[in-house]
């Protein structure tokens, strides 16, 4: 039973992009919708839990959750440049990369020899990883109107989308608290403020039909971030944080099945193996802990 519920954030997470692709709208609703419904199931949460707030699980709570919506805002924008199948994966692998190494020099959390080697390890194979999935088949049919320009600007939407995420991820490792459902409701306070701030303005259409639509991805995020506090305390974080990885597997083979993104044979080979090396790396990431 504990192993499904570790299974959770990788179907919920992994499902993201899905349902947001099939949702439909622009980068600033899906982020605006998607915020929307990670405040509801924020609210519901504190509502059952009754965790203690105060001022500094507030401020922190909410700086954290801008700097998601600055993170999740970009992937979003990197999804419709590249696609899914391209930018989850790369996504996934710049997260874990740059919040291993986040964590092995801001928090000294590589103190012994095994650590070092594993983590060392993990962070090659996250680098290969996210090479091959990105990697272009430029003889193939799929490509021949596309000179690299879309690629381009995805990748640089995914190295915003990074800083953010380690902004949102750092400062709460910074903030060291006991208990981390408290922080749930300010963490989506901030995010509705920081998606509020990238739709501003008449030309994103902030309130469209498809940003009410998008509140089912907030839900399912909010669902993925909860059972993940769960499988912690019952699995530990080496097995939960390995199986969360796995929801790349989703969202890659699942935007090529449903979401019909095109790849040319040798892409989808180099984006499999990319994705099982992403994988790995977070499993080695897993039992560096």
């Amino acid at each position: 039973m504990s192993i499904l519920i570790a299974l959770i954030p990788a179907i919920a997470w992994g499902s993201i992009g899905l349902i947001s692709g099939k949702l439909g709208g622009n980068a600033y609703q899906q982020t605006l919708g998607m915020t929307l419904g990670a405040f509801l199931f924020g609210i519901g949460l504190f509502l059952f839990y009754r965790p203690f707030i105060d001022v500094k699980v507030l401020l922190i709570g909410l700086l954290s959750g801008i700097f998601w919506a600055v993170g999740q805002g970009n992937q979003f924008k990197a999804m419709k440049d590249m696609g899914i199948s391209k930018a989850v994966p790369m996504s996934t692998g710049m997260q874990l990369f740059f919040n291993t190494v986040a964590g092995a020099l801001l928090f000294h959390e590589w103190q012994t020899a095994k650590q070092i080697s594993l983590g060392s390890v993990a962070l090659v194979l996250l680098i290969a990883g996210a090479s091959l999935t990105s990697l272009r088949d430029k003889n193939s049919e799929y490509n021949r109107s596309d000179d690299g320009t879309h690629f381009a600007k995805g990748l640089n939407a995914l190295i915003i989308s990074t800083a953010g995420y380690l902004g949102y991820t750092v400062i709460v490792k910074w903030g060291g608290f006991s208990n981390p459902i408290s922080i749930i409701l300010p963490q989506s306070m901030g995010m509705v403020i920081g998606g509020l701030v990238l739709a501003w303005g008449k030309e994103k259409q902030p309130w469209a039909k498809p940003t009410l639509k998008n509140i089912l991805t907030g839900i399912s995020w909010g669902i993925g971030n909860t059972a993940m506090f769960i499988a912690m305390s019952k699995v530990g974080l080496a097995i939960s944080y390995s199986l969360a990885q796995t929801g790349i597997i989703i969202s890659t083979i699942g935007s090529i099945i449903f979401l019909g993104e095109k790849k040319s044979r040798k892409e989808l080979i180099f984006t499999i193996i990319g994705c099982l090396l992403v994988i790995l790396g977070g499993v080695f990431l897993g039992f560096v802990q």
